[in-house]
C-alpha cells in the first residue's frame, strides 16, 4: 500500500512571510509553472520541478490534477 508524507509548505503561511512584492511575484512564478504542463515532472512520482522568477523560485511536484507546491522562495 502506497503512503503519501505531505512535505509540502503550506503555501499561504510562506506567503504570509513576504513583503508584498515578493507575495506578487511568488504568485505570478506559481502561475507560470501552472500554465506550462509540458514542463512538470511526470504525476505521482518522487520528481520535482524548479521554476524561477526574477527573484523568486517554485519548487513543486505533479499531480494528475495539478501541482504542489513543496518550497518557495524570495531574494528581495
Amino acid at each position: 500500500m502506497p503512503y503519501e508524507v505531505d512535505l509540502a509548505v503550506r503555501v499561504e503561511d510562506a506567503l504570509d512571510e513576504l513583503a508584498p512584492e515578493g507575495r506578487k511575484e511568488v504568485m505570478e512564478t506559481i502561475a507560470a509553472a501552472l500554465v506550462r504542463p509540458g514542463e512538470w515532472p511526470p504525476p505521482g512520482g518522487w520528481h520535482a520541478a524548479l521554476v524561477f522568477g526574477p527573484r523568486s523560485w517554485v519548487w513543486f511536484t505533479a499531480f494528475l490534477g495539478g501541482i504542489e507546491v513543496i518550497d518557495i522562495g524570495w531574494v528581495g
